[in-house]
């Protein structure tokens, strides 16, 4: 609880109490004045006044009192208060290696229109283009101004450390994370941060009571979002979840993700023409080959594709056990538009590891949120800062500084 006799500066008590007022209201739905005294400690005079400056700053709405609403009927009728879920918004954006997704939400995290396009090259000035035209197109769909955004959540194929770089010295990297912050300079603050450590959040907002484990994207490349004792591990340069090790571990294969291995094993056996004619792989073009006709050709029976599937399985099973002997966390999520189709893969990988290793061995699951982990991410990233620093935003009024 806060108290009103601290001893502070006028100015400085009564910022951190409007703070303490509007984190109530973010969490909450429509709410009482007394019920804002009960979580704070503070005084019914000074909660109204802080009320008042909050309708006046645009954040809550007064709705009708508590006796035109039927909740009382004698005495002074209790004032309530809404938060103005539009007040501000936050903008998501999955910058994938060929796609960008982004999506925009009020301030109850309401998703209120997404967008997804293909990215025409790896370039940074490509990769720019594509991510400002998806927030354009989200924020027309939604009907929102850039100035009216709090904070544009940037998801990159890359580590990235505390101010939003990726390390020099290697220029995949500088592509993927081209200076966004700049794209977006009319949409109030930036944040960029790499994709996995975002769809990590993801996964841990959905599964409070899980506080060690990994989330690990697989399509293109290996990346995880590493959560340890309810910590999303960083390091110095951001780079904690990047899987460089599986190329110098023995056994381990490569950093390649699941998605690229399935599309380009399958590729390779098309052209070697080891494919049985009967196969269901061997009727398709090669440029129909991806990870996805893989997986339902094995889910269907198919010998050559289960086949794929199997070292597939070995190679998820062996990162999962790295993973395990380094952090110790129980449970790998396999994340990423392929998780749900990979379950083949993912059967297999938890046989291995429960015939060949030796335990502790991790929970293998496929994540649930699809290609949409990185946006969700991304957006709860943004309402964890708002709620954390909810001051450092202000909604926009026309005519009013910020």
């Amino acid at each position: 609880m806060l108290r009103e006799d601290v001893a502070t500066s006028p100015q400085l008590l009564r910022r951190m109490n409007v703070g303490a007022v509007l984190r109530y209201a973010l969490a909450a739905q429509t709410f009482l004045a007394s019920e804002v005294m009960a979580a704070t400690g503070l005084t019914r005079s000074t909660v109204l006044g802080l009320c008042d400056t909050l309708v006046a700053q645009g954040w809550i709405d007064e709705v009708a009192d508590s006796r035109e609403a039927g909740q009382y009927s004698k005495g002074r009728p209790a004032r309530r208060y809404r938060l103005r879920d539009r007040a501000g918004y936050i903008v998501a954006v999955d910058a994938g290696q060929h796609t960008v997704t982004a999506a925009v939400a009020d301030l109850r995290g309401t998703i209120l229109a997404r967008t997804g396009h293909t990215i025409d090259g790896v370039q940074g000035p490509v990769r720019r283009t594509a991510a400002r035209g998806a927030v354009d197109s989200v924020l027309a769909q939604a009907d929102v101004r850039p100035e009216e955004v709090f904070l544009v959540v940037v998801g990159v194929p890359a580590p990235v450390d505390g101010q939003g770089h990726s390390p020099a010295g290697h220029d995949y990297w500088q592509h993927m994370n081209p200076g966004f912050p700049a794209v977006f300079d009319d949409c109030g603050r930036t944040m960029v941060d790499n994709d996995a450590n975002l769809a990590a959040l993801a996964e841990h907002a959905r599964n409070p009571g899980l506080d060690s484990f990994a989330t690990l994207l697989s399509g293109e490349r290996f990346g995880a979002g590493l959560v340890v004792d309810g910590r999303l591990l960083r390091g110095r340069h951001g780079g904690a979840g990047e899987m460089r090790l599986l190329d110098i571990v023995q056994g381990a294969g490569s950093s390649e993700g699941l998605g690229f291995l399935a599309r380009e094993w399958a590729v390779a056996a098309s052209k070697a023409r080891t494919l049985p004619p009967g196969s269901a792989l061997a009727q398709l073009p090669r440029a129909q080959l991806s990870a996805e006709a893989v997986f339902a050709a094995a889910a269907g029976g198919d010998a050559a594709a289960q086949g794929i599937v199997d070292r597939l399985g070995e190679r998820l099973a062996r990162v999962a056990q790295i993973l395990v002997s380094l952090l110790d966390v129980e449970k790998v999520i396999v994340a990423g538009a392929i998780a749900q189709a990979a379950q083949p893969v993912i059967d297999k990988a938890a046989a291995v590891l429960d015939d060949v290793f030796q335990p502790p061995v991790p929970e293998l699951a496929a994540s649930t949120l699809g290609a949409d982990g990185v946006v969700l991410g991304a957006l709860e990233c943004g309402l964890s800062m708002l709620r954390d620093e909810p001051l450092s935003f202000a909604p926009f009024r026309p005519g009013v500084a910020r």
